[in-house]
């Protein structure tokens, strides 16, 4: 199974990371560029435990829809999202947060397996994970720019 970890430092306290992790809206805003939104669940402001949220979005030229749940949720610490429905056959996604001297260092750990057996192991190896790990730090770019302190 693929795993994917990322950490990114971000100039703002854990709580301010934390709500925006779970923001809707900007994770509307961070996926643009696929054309994400939400559809169903929890479709604009903060997620909160145990809400859910369906996004549409085309990658690869192909529409996809998946619904996850936020399954733990322990503020301003860390937060679990996982697939409930969609085109993983898992998708697990862990956002830590630790405050650190210059703001918060946000680590993202995701597992995911696609359906498909043995050519969906090879499309998870030779696609899937080099494309997940852009989307994230795509995502997590935004956040440090969105967090970032205005001079």
């Amino acid at each position: 199974m693929p795993t994917i970890v990322l950490t990114t430092e971000i100039p703002s306290s854990p709580e301010a990371c934390f709500a925006a992790s779970l923001s809707v809206d900007a994770h509307t805003a961070s996926m643009r560029r696929s054309g994400e939104r939400a559809v169903g669940g929890v479709t604009s402001g903060v997620m909160g435990p145990g809400d859910t949220v369906t996004w549409r979005a085309r990658h690869f030229g192909v529409p996809i829809r998946m619904t996850s749940r936020i399954s733990a949720h322990d503020a301003p610490h860390r937060f679990v999202d996982e697939q409930v429905a969609g085109p993983f056959r898992r998708w697990w996604h862990e956002h830590r947060f630790e405050a650190v001297a210059d703001g918060t260092l946000m680590t993202d750990t995701v597992e995911f397996t696609s359906p498909a057996g043995p050519l969906g192991r090879l499309v998870d190896r030779v696609v899937l994970t080099g494309y997940m790990t852009r989307l994230l730090r795509t995502r997590n770019q935004w956040l440090v720019g969105a967090l970032s302190p205005r001079d």
